[in-house]
């Protein structure tokens, strides 16, 4: 056995341990715990350990001038609290939730929209960023049938990997690794089916960059160009986490809505990856102003800068 595989083993038995001790709370023990958990982590850790400095430039990006220390501070701490509560909710969430208890737990906003589009001929594309609990948006859709293919990175540990996956795929989707999506996406367009992803990363310096809160961020073009190739709608939701009523609910409550439903017919979107990629990061960048603190500003989602233009010399003209 080798050391990376030991390793591996130990940190899948840590997990265990923090699915037990979770699972043996109850659901405001719990969030009490994350709570603590993020608290002594923002307060007592190195700013490094916590990537406070990332998420602080990001903050400076996305608010500029209006944002103050103490707003900063008040963001990057509710982020953690709220990164900590989305594990406890995930572990919870199998024994919580259910097609019968679901009004108890979820208010949907614009849900016609969603069926509507989700009810056509035609390919779907669910998209979201990291932003509340995407995970819970993926669950809601497939307990009420509306099956997707999810794109996702491997996780480097495989025990973590596979119990994400069992995650997932326990209300009826199934998983599309990132790395080689393209034959499975393909297929499942050209089914007339439905893929959901998150469209909120750094997509590298070869990236298409749109404006994502006012400012140049490099994003993936295959969102844009799997829309137009099949025609496919794209519809942005979210899943925002609603302030706890701990008197009246013995869980968390979500809404969980429709931002834009993205029509690649439309006349000025028609072929136009650029457009189309700028309307969803439109989307996305609304929904995280509301809620601020439900975002991940841990990723270095401004990394990759445009490439600059170099104008070459004009040669001189024989005398």
């Amino acid at each position: 056995m080798t050391w990376k595989s030991l390793r591996y083993r130990a940190e899948f038995f840590v997990f265990k341990a923090v699915l037990a001790t979770v699972r043996c709370l109850s659901y405001r023990q719990s969030v009490l715990l994350a709570e603590s958990i993020a608290k002594f982590a923002f307060y007592c850790l190195p700013r490094k350990l916590t990537r406070y400095q990332v998420c602080r430039k990001n903050l400076e990006i996305a608010f500029g001038d209006e944002l103050t220390d103490e707003r900063a501070d008040e963001i990057i701490l509710g982020m953690w609290i709220h990164l900590l509560r989305l594990i406890v909710e995930m572990i919870q969430l199998p024994r919580k939730l259910c097609r019968e208890n679901f009004r108890e737990c979820v208010t949907f906003r614009d849900r016609y929209r969603a069926v509507e589009s989700l009810t056509t001929d035609r390919p779907v594309i669910l998209l979201s960023g990291h932003f509340g609990n995407w995970e819970m948006s993926l669950v809601s859709f497939g307990l009420f049938g509306f099956r997707a293919g999810a794109v996702a990175r491997a996780l480097d540990n495989p025990y973590l990997h596979d119990w994400f996956r069992e995650f997932r795929e326990q209300t009826g989707h199934y998983m599309i690794l990132k790395s080689g999506a393209s034959d499975e996406v393909s297929e499942e367009m050209e089914a007339g089916g439905r893929v959901a992803m998150l469209g909120d990363q750094d997509a590298g310096p070869r990236g298409l960059f749109v404006d994502f809160f006012g400012k140049p961020a490099s994003t993936f073009k295959s969102i844009g160009l799997l829309a137009l190739q099949y025609d496919a709608l794209i519809c942005v939701g979210y899943a925002r986490r609603l302030p706890d009523d701990f008197i009246n609910s013995r869980w968390t409550r979500y809404e969980i809505g429709v931002e834009e439903i993205i029509d690649p017919q439309e006349e000025e979107l028609q072929g136009n990856v650029q457009a189309i990629t700028q309307r969803y990061s439109d989307a996305l960048e609304r929904v995280v102003r509301q809620n601020p603190e439900q975002y991940f500003w841990v990723h270095r989602r401004w990394k990759s800068e445009p490439r600059k233009r170099v104008k070459r010399a004009k040669p001189a003209k024989a005398a």
